[in-house]
C-alpha cells in the first residue's frame, strides 16, 4: 500500500459509483418488474452516489452486463445505454456463472489500467420472483410490456447441466452436486456428519444476522442457527445434509450496480476522496467442467490457485484482510474460502448476507457482494476480499479493493488459468466393491431419502459414479459419516443397486 500521490493516476482503477436494490422482499411480493427495469434503477442509484452522475453519463466508454437468467436479452448493455441516454464504445454480456462479477471487476480495472476504458459500468439482475409469480397468475411477463425485440423468455441449454458423465450419474443439478463436496470436505476435515450441520448453522445464522441489516436483503428476517438446522414444514430436508435454509434462494427480484473508472478522472469529475475505493485486482482459475473427472472433492483446486496468485502478486497475507465476503449458494462454498485461507473457523466471510438470506439473484450476487464491501470500506475498514463462484465449483474468481491503492496499481490477472482434469480412469457398469470417496441422498418432501449419489474407487483405483433407488439413498443418507466405508454396486447405465459391505478393499484411494 502506498499514498495515492506515488502512483500514476491515468492508470490507477477505482469505483466512483455503487448501487443495489430488491424490488418486494420474501413473502411480500411486489408487482412484477422488468429485470431491466431493475437494473436502470441500480444504475441510475450508482451514477448518484458518485455525487457527479450529469457528467459521467456522456462519458460513459463501457458497459459490461453480468448475463440475466430470468430473462432473455439479446443486448442488454446496449437497452441500458439507451434508457441512461450513454453511447458507450465497448458492450459485452458475460455466459452464465456466479464468478462474473467479480471477473468482469477486474477485467474493467485492466482496461483502465491499460487505457483502454474510461469510465465503466458493470451491472446485473434478476426478477425470477416476478416471473414466476407472473406465470402462477397466468400471465406471460411479454404481455406486462417486457422486452421481447431483442429479448423474451430465456432459452434453455441442456448442456449447462453437466458433463454426460454427470448427466448419466443424474449428477445434474447444484443441489444433487454440492452436498459430494460439503461430504468429502467434513471428511477430510474429520468432522462427522453432525459436525458438519453444526458448522453451517452457526454460519449461516450469522450470515442471517448480517442480511437483516442489509436494505437490499430478499429474507431480512433474522434466523438462528437453531432455524437453520432444524428440519420441519418450513425448513424441509432437500439433499443430505442440507435443509431448504441452507440453499440459495434465486426466486427474487433484486439489482445492482459499479461505477468504475480512473483516479484522474474521478480528481476531474471532483469525486469526493472518501468516496474513492482502489481495484487492486485479482485472479481466477478454472476446473474442469465435468465434475466426475476431477481429482478432490473436498478441495477446489480453482479457488486455492486464485487465492494464492492474488495474494502473491498483491503481497498479501489472509489475516491482511478486514473484509471478506464469499459465493455462498451452499455451506460448503464459503467454507472452502476460510479453510484455503487458513482462516479461524468462526470466521464470518460475508458483508452482504448470503445467497440464502440475503438473496441469491443467479449470476449476480457478488455484484451485490461488491456493491456491500464497497459500502463497508468507505465506513469501517481498508482492505477486502471478494469472492465469486460459477458452476459445480468450476470457476473461481477474487478481487482485492482497498482505501488506498497498491504500491505498483493494479496488480491482477483477469484472464482465468485453466487446470487439467485428473487422469483417473473412469470405469462404467462396474460391478463389485468400492471404497465411497463422496455420497449424498436427495430426500422427499416427507424426508424420505428417494435417489442417492455416489462417487467411489475400484480396488485398482478407478473411478465409480452414478445414482441408486430409494434403498441405496438410504444407505447413502449418512453423509460424511459413511465416506471411507466399502460398499458392493452394480452399475446399470449410471443406476446403482447398492449394498453394504465390511470386508477391507487391498487397495484404497486417497482424493
Amino acid at each position: 500500500m502506498t499514498d495515492p500521490a506515488r502512483i500514476e493516476p491515468t492508470r490507477t482503477p477505482v469505483v466512483i459509483g455503487v448501487g443495489d436494490l430488491r424490488s418486494g422482499r420474501a413473502g411480500a411480493p411486489a408487482d412484477p418488474r422488468e429485470p431491466l427495469d431493475l437494473i436502470v434503477e441500480a444504475t441510475r442509484a450508482a451514477l448518484a452516489d458518485t455525487g457527479a452522475p450529469d457528467e459521467l453519463v456522456s462519458r460513459i466508454d463501457t458497459v459490461r452486463a453480468v448475463k440475466t437468467a430470468s430473462w432473455s436479452y439479446d443486448d442488454l448493455p446496449g437497452l441500458l445505454a439507451e434508457r441512461i441516454g450513454a453511447t458507450p464504445e465497448h458492450t459485452s454480456t458475460t455466459p452464465i456463472g456466479g464468478h462474473w462479477p467479480a471477473a468482469q471487476l477486474d477485467r474493467i480495472a485492466y482496461d483502465i489500467a491499460t487505457g483502454t476504458s474510461s469510465v465503466a459500468l458493470l451491472v446485473g439482475g434478476e426478477a425470477q420472483a416476478s416471473v414466476s409469480n407472473a406465470l402462477r397468475a397466468g400471465t406471460d411477463p411479454a404481455a406486462l410490456g417486457w422486452v421481447t425485440a431483442p429479448g423474451g423468455p430465456p432459452a434453455f441449454d441442456p448442456d449447462d447441466l453437466g458433463s454426460a458423465a454427470m448427466q448419466r450419474a443424474a449428477m445434474v443439478v447444484p443441489t444433487r452436486v454440492y452436498p459430494l463436496f460439503e461430504n468429502r470436505l467434513s471428511h477430510r476435515l474429520g468432522h462427522s456428519r453432525e459436525k458438519s450441520i453444526e458448522w453451517s448453522a452457526e454460519l449461516y445464522g450469522r450470515f442471517s444476522e448480517i442480511a437483516a441489516e442489509n436494505p437490499a436483503s430478499w429474507s431480512p428476517n433474522v434466523r438462528t442457527s437453531e432455524d437453520i438446522r432444524t428440519v420441519g414444514p418450513k425448513n424441509r430436508a432437500v439433499t443430505d445434509p442440507y435443509p431448504l435454509l441452507m440453499n440459495a434462494m434465486p426466486f427474487v427480484d433484486q439489482a445492482a450496480a459499479v461505477v468504475m473508472t480512473s483516479l484522474a478522472t474521478a480528481r476531474e469529475l471532483g469525486v469526493a476522496d472518501d468516496r474513492i475505493l482502489y481495484v487492486w485486482g485479482g485472479a481466477g482459475a478454472t476446473e474442469p467442467t465435468d465434475v466426475l473427472s476431477r481429482a478432490d472433492f473436498g478441495h477446489s483446486a480453482a479457488l486455492a490457485d486464485a487465492l494464492r496468485r492474488t495474494l502473491d502478486r498483491a503481497d498479501l497475507r489472509a489475516s491482511d484482510f478486514d473484509i471478506i465476503d464469499a459465493y455462498s449458494c451452499f455451506p460448503v462454498v464459503p467454507k472452502l474460502l476460510v479453510e484455503h485461507l487458513g482462516l479461524p473457523r468462526d470466521t464470518v466471510p460475508t458483508v452482504t448476507g448470503g445467497h440464502s438470506f440475503f438473496g441469491g439473484p443467479l449470476n449476480s450476487y457478488t455484484l451485490h457482494s461488491i456493491v456491500a464491501v464497497a459500502r463497508r470500506l468507505r465506513t469501517d475498514g481498508e482492505l477486502a476480499l471478494v469472492h465469486g463462484n460459477g458452476g459445480y465449483l468450476t470457476y473461481q474468481h477474487v478481487v482485492v479493493l482497498g482505501c488506498t491503492p497498491h504500491t505498483d496499481g493494479y496488480i491482477g490477472d483477469p484472464e482465468p488459468v485453466l487446470l487439467p482434469a485428473s487422469e483417473i480412469e473412469p470405469v462404467p457398469d462396474y460391478a463389485g466393491e468400492i471404497e465411497i470417496v463422496t455420497a449424498t441422498a436427495e430426500l422427499g418432501r416427507d424426508g424420505t431419502p428417494t435417489i442417492g449419489f455416489l462417487i467411489g474407487t475400484t480396488p485398482d483405483g478407478r473411478r465409480v459414479s452414478g445414482h441408486t433407488d430409494a434403498a441405496g439413498a438410504q444407505i447413502l443418507a449418512g453423509g460424511a459419516d459413511i465416506i471411507g466405508t466399502t460398499v458392493h454396486v452394480v452399475d446399470r447405465g449410471g443406476m446403482m443397486v447398492l449394498n453394504p459391505t465390511t470386508a477391507p478393499m487391498t487397495e484404497t484411494f486417497t482424493t
